[in-house]
């Protein structure tokens, strides 16, 4: 091994050498930090310093994971605790037997997941905690993190992203709980808002943007339809679907055959549809509660016309016969719009922020439309599968207006497709799917 053990090397190591470096040896940086390169290729941080009288090597990890500048400041760290009378060795030994908070995290969530409702949930729970308190919790010991370590990860975006900031709040609040529970920490929970964090930060309610979905204007309404109606594609006919039922993109997407009871037959020229429904199981809902849907005629002649894919069970599937991701769906309005915008027009704007219109906007259109016409609260909420009243009332309420809701479905449906309100509405096919995928 060639050996480079210069003390006090003329020209500290650069991030390109310690990139490219291969020749076996050490490679000293100064404050007794050097890169050791052994024969196989693999590299490894190492520091040598004086603790408590006694001389020793610490590891500081390896890059790339361990850039030079990390541990240039890792190692000064060290030096300055050793020379205040610590003990960096005994403090990294700690740590490794201890539990950090990134730990924790996996651990909670191994057994937790199962329990979140859907797969982007899941994701989001995870995503969270990864880019927000990751950076500087996930290093350290659960039962070292005090309240402003939890601070420091919520300040920076309590007033810019203050939903976000809520949802991690509560996130790391949950997972500092099961530590304690299972006997990784003790005390109160640093995370806690009431009597805690409530007396530091600002109350969201206070600060946070109220950022609703754009919705599509009301006037907009056949013109946006008959533009979506002749669009090719099975993410067109998800959006067209979403929209007559007024329901979520993920409960579209994730629809199976076999949450369809077809009941009777639509065609141009029947509109008999009585049994008709589609009925989300409860694990698919953001409730978690099963929402029945009443199906208008031109929802249910929309399903008829859908070709269906050996082994996959999706009403709306993507090429591969899986499920449609949500930016297939949220891409055919941004076409749309962008269509709209080339011919010099202004396209499909919500009234009140001016921003392009969403599908998840589509719900306050339809709220809107209900309101306007005179439907009953109650029952435009239940069809958007939102929980009306206290609990003792909805204890007591537990009709869910099915057949009156679909009157209510139709004349939707006759809106879309003229503008205008009808009581009586007639099925005109939409565009049929003409397996395009650019929808």
């Amino acid at each position: 091994m060639t050996s480079h053990n210069n003390r006090k090397p003329q020209k500290a190591l650069s991030a390109r050498l310690v990139e490219t470096v291969n020749e076996p040896g050490k490679y000293f940086d100064g404050q007794g930090l050097f890169l050791r390169v052994r024969k196989n290729g693999a590299k490894q941080w190492v520091q040598r310093i004086t603790i408590r009288g006694k001389r020793t090597e610490l590891g500081l990890g390896s890059p790339p994971a361990v850039s030079l500048a990390t541990a240039r400041k890792l190692a000064l760290d060290n030096r300055e605790k050793a020379m205040l009378g610590g003990d960096p060795l005994a403090d990294k030994r700690k740590v490794q037997d201890g539990l950090t908070f990134a730990k924790a995290v996996d651990t909670y969530l191994a057994a937790k997941l199962s329990e979140f409702r859907n797969e982007k949930h899941r994701k989001q729970w995870r995503a969270t905690l990864d880019t927000y308190a990751a950076p500087i919790l996930g290093p350290m010991l659960v039962s070292e993190i005090e309240t402003r370590d939890v601070l420091r990860a919520l300040e920076p975006i309590w007033k810019t992203k203050t939903e976000t900031a809520k949802r991690l709040r509560g996130r790391i609040e949950n997972v500092l709980s099961w530590a304690t529970v299972a006997g990784h920490r003790k005390g109160d929970n640093p995370a806690r808002w009431k009597g805690n964090l409530s007396e530091i930060l600002p109350k969201p309610s206070k600060i946070a943007k109220n950022e609703n979905h754009p919705a599509l204007a009301l006037a907009d309404a056949q013109r946006w339809w008959t533009d979506l109606s002749n669009r090719d594609g099975m993410a067109a006919r998800a959006l067209c679907f979403l929209s007559l039922t007024a329901a979520r993109s993920g409960e579209v997407r994730g629809m199976t055959w076999d949450e369809i009871d077809f009941g009777c037959i639509a065609t141009p020229a029947t509109i008999a549809t009585r049994q008709a429904v589609w009925t989300i199981p409860a694990s698919r809902m953001k409730n978690g509660r099963a929402h029945r849907v009443p199906l208008s005629a031109e929802a249910l002649y929309l399903l008829k016309s859908l070709p269906r894919v050996e082994d996959s069970p999706y009403v709306f599937f993507a090429p591969r016969g899986g499920m449609l991701s949500d930016m297939s769906i949220s891409a055919v309005m941004r076409r749309m719009q962008e269509a709209q915008v080339k011919t010099g027009a202004a396209g499909y704007l919500d009234p009140e922020s001016n921003r392009a219109a969403v599908p998840h906007g589509i719900r306050s259109t339809f709220r809107q439309w209900a309101a306007e016409q005179g439907y009953p609260r109650d029952m435009a909420e239940i069809a958007l599968a939102h929980f009306i009243g206290s609990d003792v009332e909805r204890a007591y309420q537990r009709s869910d207006m099915l057949e009156r809701r679909r009157q209510m479905m139709e004349s939707w449906s006759a809106f879309l497709k003229t503008g205008i309100n009808q009581e009586n509405p007639q099925v005109i096919p939409i565009r049929r799917y003409s397996g395009d995928q650019r929808s």
